[in-house]
């Protein structure tokens, strides 16, 4: 079992960059696929993407693929979301989360999350 820790958020102008980073602590974070989700108030979590156990095989949801990128290294236990040309939609909490299956689209396949971090994109 490992535990998750995000950090990087913070308020940014629509344009801006932002790089979130999760580290994790606990054994075996190589056997974890990752992904990185978000959430606004009253709604469901979403995948915005996602990362293999090798950081071969990545994901990224339509509304940030060119725009985000996510990245890991085992060595560090450590994955990060990079955030480029960020909008004010971009706006929510953004959770990591650590799957032992390979990576999936449902919050509910994963098998342990982070406390968040709240990302705010002003216009």
């Amino acid at each position: 079992q490992i535990q998750l820790s995000e950090s990087g958020g913070g308020v940014v102008q629509a344009g801006g960059s932002l790089r979130l980073s999760c580290l994790a602590s606990g054994p075996h974070f190589g056997g974890y696929s990752m992904a990185w989700f978000r959430q606004v108030p009253g709604k469901e979590r979403d995948l915005v993407a996602a990362i293999g156990w090798s950081g071969g095989n990545t994901w990224h949801s339509d509304s940030v693929k060119g725009r985000f990128i996510i990245t890991r290294d085992n060595a560090k236990n450590s994955v990060w979301l990079q955030m480029n040309r960020l909008k004010p939609e971009d706006t929510a909490a953004y959770y990591c989360a650590a799957a032992t299956t390979p990576w999936s689209t449902k919050a509910s396949d994963y098998d342990e999350w982070g406390q968040g971090t709240q990302v705010s994109v002003l216009a």
